[in-house]
């Protein structure tokens, strides 16, 4: 997993940010949470978490998105961190699952079938209409196409052998134009889990829930 410091001004709270599958930082790095460092975690080929730099802080807030809400939730049941507040977007704990993820054959077929034109048709999905894929181009991930099929086969090992994490999200957010982990699946997860939904209409990236729990996570509770 890598771990790379947004904003690391020493401030007493931190937002921990665990991106989706194949993400780095370059989607994230504009967003500026008042008076917060910033800590952005993916790449999941490994789920190494190294929690020395957190000692610091009073107070860590956590977001997930995608499959970083299973991220996140394996790597909450590991180490116990001062954590006020979790907040789960557009993903579930049960990420390849018939009913609470994206269903096995789906996620097979995607790694299976992983090019740089499937990869493009993703990222697509992805957004919610064509305005939003142009922007999103704008700062797309700049990874090896390589590194992220290590990863998708990485996270399917992965999830295989641990065992599932109920670690309690104290609100998930589901989007229900999301067309990479299907919305009834999500809501299924989280009634497994008695998390709080809050449902609303976007994608599965979508600006203005990273600008609301990214940008503006310390005042909206």
């Amino acid at each position: 997993m890598k771990q790379i410091y947004l904003i690391h001004e020493h401030h007493p709270r931190l937002l921990l940010f665990f991106a989706g599958w194949g993400a780095d930082e370059t989607p994230f790095r504009d967003y500026r949470p008042a008076d917060s460092d910033f800590l952005l975690c993916y790449d999941y080929r490994t789920l190494d978490f190294d929690p020395s730099s957190l000692d610091a802080y009073t107070d860590i807030r956590v977001v997930g998105w995608s499959m970083g809400v299973w991220a996140a939730s394996q790597v909450m049941a590991r180490y116990p961190l001062p954590v006020s507040r979790r907040i789960a977007i557009n993903g579930t704990p049960f990420p390849i699952d018939e009913t609470c993820g994206i269903p096995p054959a789906i996620y097979q077929g995607t790694l299976d079938g992983l090019t740089d034109v499937s990869l493009h048709k993703f990222l697509r999905r992805m957004c919610a209409d064509n305005a939003a894929f142009r922007a999103f181009l704008q700062r797309t991930p700049r990874r090896p196409l390589e590194e992220l099929r290590e990863e998708l086969a990485a996270i399917a090992r992965q999830y295989a052998s641990l065992p599932p994490s109920t670690r309690p999200w104290d609100l998930a957010v589901t989007g229900s134009n999301d067309r990479i982990i299907p919305p009834a699946n999500q809501l299924n997860a989280w009634r497994r889990l008695e998390t709080p939904v809050r449902e609303t209409a976007d994608a599965h990236y979508q600006e203005p829930l990273f600008h609301q729990y990214l940008q503006d996570v310390w005042t909206n509770d």
